[in-house]
């Protein structure tokens, strides 16, 4: 059976109210800026959770859709804002957008690099993280010499660096700028394993099947209503936002083929 058309599901899902796309711009902001009031007064824990708010609503949120344009934003506008919001996590946000995009053309094969954990241990997909932006950057450049994004590549990788530089330096005067480096750089680790690892089942037969599908109270509280890999895997165009509804809307053709979800009951 043919999946489902945008047609048959609703065009509605590929559309934001101007609030939804506010919210989804301006959260990492939010929490980028409420770390350094928290950290300045001395309020260490919701500092760190701050950062992982961070964390948190920019790869998997805002700059994922920022990677798949599909807030619809004015193109040179969507490109300020993926380089900006990534660097503020010391990332590439382009050489994520090409690991990215490449890994949804090329899923499971050997030269996916970003879905390459998939295929990894426990343990070696947690290590994973460690080398993991590094990797996918290098990757960017060798592969990607050619492309119209190569030199915004290399020049968000010597940003990158002079803000490590400039992080490490303010360290005798305080340690506000360091501990948050450290923090978000951290942060970055778990990605190979939540989005790779954790979601995929590489050697199975098709591209049903090679995504895990979730549901249930339980995952939806544990990721923010953002388990929906399947679907966005499926149907990559439709903003973050919009996944739970299109969750539903491919409930019965999930059940049609025989797709059991995991889901822990509560």
């Amino acid at each position: 059976m043919v999946k489902p058309s945008l047609n048959e599901l609703g065009f509605d899902l590929l559309k934001l109210s101007p609030f939804q796309k506010l919210a989804t711009l301006i959260v990492p902001f939010i929490f980028f800026a409420l770390y350094f009031v928290f950290a300045m007064m001395g309020y260490w824990v919701p500092a760190i959770l701050c950062t992982i708010g961070l964390s948190f609503t920019t790869y998997g949120s805002t700059s994922h859709d920022l990677v798949h344009e599909n807030l619809k934003l004015n193109r040179n506008l969507n490109t300020f804002l993926l380089s900006l919001i990534e660097l503020m996590c010391f990332r590439s946000g382009h050489a994520y957008k090409l690991s990215h995009l490449h890994h949804h053309k090329r899923f499971p094969n050997d030269d996916d690099i970003e879905g390459a954990a998939a295929k990894m241990t426990f343990i070696r997909a947690l290590v994973e993280g460690i080398i993991f932006q590094a990797k996918i950057y290098y990757w960017a450049i060798r592969n990607f010499r050619d492309h119209k994004y190569f030199r915004l590549v290399i020049l968000e990788g010597l940003l990158c660096s002079v803000f490590i530089v400039l992080c490490c330096y303010t360290l005798s005067s305080t340690p506000v700028y360091f501990c948050y480096m450290c923090l978000m750089i951290a942060g970055s680790w778990i990605i190979p394993f939540v989005t790779s690892y954790a979601v995929h089942t590489p050697h199975a037969a098709d591209e049903l099947h090679q995504t895990r599908l979730f549901r249930g109270t339980f995952f939806s509280v544990v990721a923010f209503h953002h388990l929906y890999h399947l679907e966005h895997h499926l149907y990559p165009m439709v903003p973050h936002k919009n996944w739970p509804k299109l969750a539903v809307r491919l409930d019965q053709y999930f059940k049609s083929q025989g797709i059991k979800p995991l889901e822990i009951k509560l």
